[in-house]
């Protein structure tokens, strides 16, 4: 099975807009899981590159993923991931 096409800016089955909605989703649960207090747009940020890290961490581990709820996840733990290194390195 040939592996989908996918651009710069898209996820897995979801496309740009998806992205924008799963990072703010996801960097919303980060931000209340890691108890810190950001804006709607940080938010967003964390969550997009957390879906990025999430998504590379989840191909190194040979974890598939697709769809919205798929992407979520991945998503949050990336963020999650992403604050609680930039709250080390801040000590």
């Amino acid at each position: 099975m040939m592996e989908p096409q996918l651009g710069a800016m898209t996820m897995p089955g979801v496309g740009f807009f998806g992205l924008l909605l799963i990072g703010v989703l996801a960097g919303y649960v980060a931000e209340k899981a890691m108890k810190r207090n950001h804006g709607l747009l940080t938010n967003m940020l964390v969550g997009i590159a957390g879906s990025f890290v999430g998504g590379a961490l989840a191909g190194v581990l040979d974890i598939n993923y697709y769809g919205f709820a798929g992407n979520l996840i991945v998503a949050i733990a990336g963020a999650i991931l992403i604050l609680w290194l930039f709250g080390r390195s801040k000590r």
